[in-house]
C-alpha cells in the first residue's frame, strides 16, 4: 500500500538483515561514526527492509536503532535517518502530532499529509496515531484547529475517499452543479458542498467533474474556490485541487517553496523526500524540473550540505 512504482529506491538485492545490523552497528561503534557506510545502507534499502534490520538490531545487540542513531548523530542528519526507520504510517503520524505541538499549528504539513495519502494509508496512520499517543487523531484536529477547515480535515483523516478509478460521468455534472450552486451561483457559500465532495470523491472522479465544472461555470474552480473561500480551509480546497490533477506537482511544489529564499525547511524536504521515495519520487522529480527549469538533484545540492546533503541526494537518486 506504500509502495507505488515510481519510486527511487527499490528492494535491495540479496539482502541480508543480519549483514545489514552488523555493519550499521561497526559504523556506529567505531571511533567517530562512520556516515558514509551508514547512510549507504539506509538509503539503498526499502522502509519494508530497513523494519527488519530494526528488528534484527534489536534481537543481537538489545538495543532499538533509532535509539542509537539518536545517540549518534545530530541535527538535520539525526532526523532524516531516524525517519528512513521508521515505518511509514508511524513517521507521518509523528509528523502530524510535530505539526499540532508546540505554538502554532502548521498548517501547511496538516493539509499535504492528509491530502496526499490513499483512504487506506490514512486509516493506517489513525491506528499509529492512537498506538504512539493514546489519543485520536480526530480528537487532536479538533482541538488544534477550528471551522470548516476543522470539518474538513477531520472527513479527510477518516480515510473515506473513494479510491475507485472509475469514473462517473453522471455523478460529475451534479456534482459540478451543487459546487455551482453552493458558490458562484448564490449570495453567500455553501461550504459543506465543497467539503463533502472534494473530501470525498476520488481524484479522477474530481477531475471530471471539475471540466464539468468549467463547462457550467465558465470559470476554473480553483478562481471560484479563490473568490468565494479564505484562510486554512481555502488553503485545503486549493489542495485538494492540486493533488487531484496532479499529486506530483502538488509535492514538487511544496519541495520548491521548502528550498527557495533564505534557509530550509528541512521537516518538509525530509518528510517529502523520505515518505514519497518508494511510491512517486520520480515523478515529483519531473515535475519539478518541468517547472522550475532546474532539477531537484541541484536544488538540494545548492540548499544542504554534508552527509545530510549526502542522504538527501542518494535518496533523490539522480538529477
Amino acid at each position: 500500500v506504500w509502495v507505488g512504482h515510481r519510486g527511487t529506491i527499490r528492494d535491495y538485492p540479496g539482502f541480508s538483515p543480519s549483514v545489514d545490523a552488523e555493519a550499521i552497528r561497526k559504523a556506529i561503534r567505531g571511533i567517530g561514526t562512520d556516515e558514509k557506510a551508514l547512510i549507504n545502507i539506509l538509503t539503498e534499502r526499502t522502509n519494508a527492509q530497513r523494519q527488519l534490520i530494526v528488528r534484527e538490531y534489536q534481537a543481537a545487540y538489545g538495543k532499538e536503532l533509532k535509539d542509537d542513531l539518536k545517540g549518534d548523530l545530530s541535527g538535520h542528519l539525526r532526523q532524516l535517518t531516524v525517519a528512513l526507520v521508521t515505518p511509514p504510517a508511524v513517521f507521518d503520524a509523528k509528523q502530524l502530532k510535530k505539526s499540532m505541538k508546540g505554538a502554532g499549528t502548521s498548517e501547511c504539513a496538516l493539509i499535504e499529509i492528509l491530502t496526499t495519502r490513499t483512504s487506506r494509508q490514512l486509516k493506517e496512520v489513525s491506528q499509529a496515531y492512537y498506538t504512539v499517543y493514546k489519543k485520536s487523531l480526530g480528537d487532536d484536529i479538533s482541538s488544534e484547529t477550528s471551522g470548516d477547515f476543522r470539518k474538513a480535515l477531520l472527513t479527510l483523516a477518516d480515510g473515506r475517499r473513494d479510491e475507485s478509478l472509475k469514473v462517473d460521468e453522471l455523478l460529475a455534472k451534479k456534482d459540478a452543479q451543487i459546487l455551482y450552486n453552493a458558490g458562484e451561483n448564490r449570495w453567500g457559500t455553501d461550504e459543506d458542498k465543497f467539503t463533502e465532495i472534494l473530501c470525498l470523491r476520488s481524484f479522477p472522479q474530481l477531475k471530471l467533474t471539475f471540466d464539468e465544472y468549467r463547462n457550467i461555470s465558465q470559470k476554473d474552480i480553483e478562481d471560484s474556490i479563490k473568490g468565494e473561500l479564505s484562510g486554512h480551509f481555502e488553503d485545503l480546497l486549493l489542495a485538494i485541487v492540486h493533488c487531484a490533477r496532479n499529486t506530483p506537482a502538488f509535492l514538487a511544489g511544496r519541495l520548491h517553496q521548502a528550498l527557495k529564499g533564505a534557509g530550509t525547511d528541512e521537516f518538509t524536504l525530509n518528510r517529502i523526500m523520505v515518505s514519497r521515495s518508494e511510491m512517486d519520487l520520480l515523478d515529483i522529480r519531473a515535475e519539478f524540473k518541468k517547472h522550475y527549469g532546474y532539477s531537484l538533484y541541484s536544488a538540494i545540492k545548492s540548499d544542504t550540505s554534508g552527509d545530510y546533503e549526502a542522504t538527501l541526494l542518494k535518496i533523490c537518486g539522480g538529477d
